[in-house]
C-alpha cells in the first residue's frame, strides 16, 4: 500500500496493530478492526473504551515507548501527524505505515485511507458504506454552500482568536467543500492567524465557525461561548442570525482526518447549511 511514508507491502492481513493516529484509531473501529495498541493518553471520549487495560499502553500521540511497542510484538504499526516523525524509528520493529492526511486535497485523503484500511483488513464492504455516507455528505454541504453566503472559522485557544481561510489547515472547508471564505488571505499557521474581535466585527461573515481547542484537549468545555459573549460578536451578522456555529472540538482538531469522524463533521456542516437555508 502507498502511504505518506513511501509504499509498504504486508505478507499477510495484520494481527497485532498499534495505532499512534487518533484519526486512524476512529476509522478503524468504525470498520470494526480489532486493535492491540493506543496511545496512553489524550483519547477523545466517544473512543474511550480504548482505555481499557486490554489495550496495550504504547506511548503518546507524539512520543512511542520503544520498549511497550516491541514487547507488544506488532506486525503493523500507524502513525499519523503527531508521530510521522518517528515513523522510520518504529519500521525497525514492524512494518509502519503514515496515513497523515494533508491539508490540501483532504476530502480525497480521508477518502483513501478508509479504502486503503477496509482492504488491508478485509473490511471493504463496511469502508464501502462509510465512503458512501462521506460522499452523501459533502454532496449536501457542496450543493447548498454557494447560496449561503460567506463564512469564517475561528479558533479560540486560552482566550485568543485565530483565523483559518483558504489553503489552511482547514481550508478544505474551502477549498473543497465550495463555502465562501469571508477573507480570501489567511497566514497558513497551524493554530491560525490571530485576529481581534474589531476584526470579526469588521469581516462581518454571514456565517462562524467556532472551533474550541481548549474543549478539544479537555481544558475547558465553554471557553469559546464565554469568549464570544460580548457586544462586539453580538454585533455581527453572523450572531444576528442565530449563525454562529460551535464545531465539534474532537473531531476537528483531534480525529478529523478520520473517516467517521470526517462523515460526522460534514454530516453537522450539511444540517447547518440546510437550517440556514430554511431560515
Amino acid at each position: 500500500m502507498t502511504h505518506g511514508g513511501g509504499t509498504t507491502t504486508l505478507p499477510d492481513r495484520p494481527q497485532r496493530v498499534l495505532v499512534f493516529d487518533p484519526a486512524a484509531l476512529d476509522t478503524l473501529d468504525k470498520l470494526g478492526v480489532e486493535v492491540t495498541g493506543v496511545p496512553g493518553s489524550n483519547l477523545p471520549d466517544y473512543l474511550a473504551g480504548y482505555r481499557d487495560p486490554r489495550y496495550l499502553k504504547i506511548g503518546t500521540l507524539f512520543e512511542p515507548d520503544y520498549e511497550a511497542v516491541a514487547a507488544a510484538t506488532p506486525d503493523l504499526i500507524i502513525v499519523g501527524a503527531r508521530s510521522a516523525a518517528k515513523r522510520r524509528d518504529l519500521s525497525s520493529i514492524a512494518p509502519t505505515i503514515n496515513l497523515a492526511v494533508e491539508d490540501r486535497h483532504f476530502v480525497d485523503g480521508v477518502k483513501r485511507n478508509v479504502e486503503t484500511l477496509g482492504r488491508v483488513f478485509g473490511k471493504e464492504a463496511e469502508a464501502s458504506a462509510l465512503l458512501s455516507r462521506i460522499d452523501g455528505a459533502v454532496a449536501r454541504v457542496r450543493a447548498d454552500a454557494p447560496g449561503a453566503g460567506t463564512a469564517l472559522m475561528v479558533m479560540v485557544n486560552g482566550g485568543k482568536l485565530t483565523a483559518y481561510g483558504p489553503g489552511s489547515r482547514f481550508g478544505w472547508l474551502h477549498d473543497e467543500l465550495g463555502v465562501k471564505p469571508a477573507i480570501a488571505e489567511v497566514k497558513a499557521a497551524t493554530h491560525g492567524e490571530v485576529i481581534s474581535f474589531e476584526f470579526l466585527l469588521k469581516t462581518d461573515p454571514d456565517w462562524l465557525l467556532v472551533l474550541d481547542r481548549d474543549a478539544a484537549v479537555g481544558r475547558s468545555t465553554e471557553a469559546a461561548r464565554k469568549v464570544l459573549d460580548n457586544d462586539l460578536i453580538a454585533a455581527t451578522r453572523a450572531a444576528k442570525a442565530g449563525r454562529i456555529l460551535y464545531l465539534d472540538p474532537v473531531r476537528w482538531y483531534i480525529t478529523g482526518g478520520g473517516g467517521a469522524a470526517f462523515a460526522t463533521i460534514a454530516e453537522d456542516l450539511a444540517l447547518a447549511l440546510e437550517a440556514g437555508r430554511s431560515q
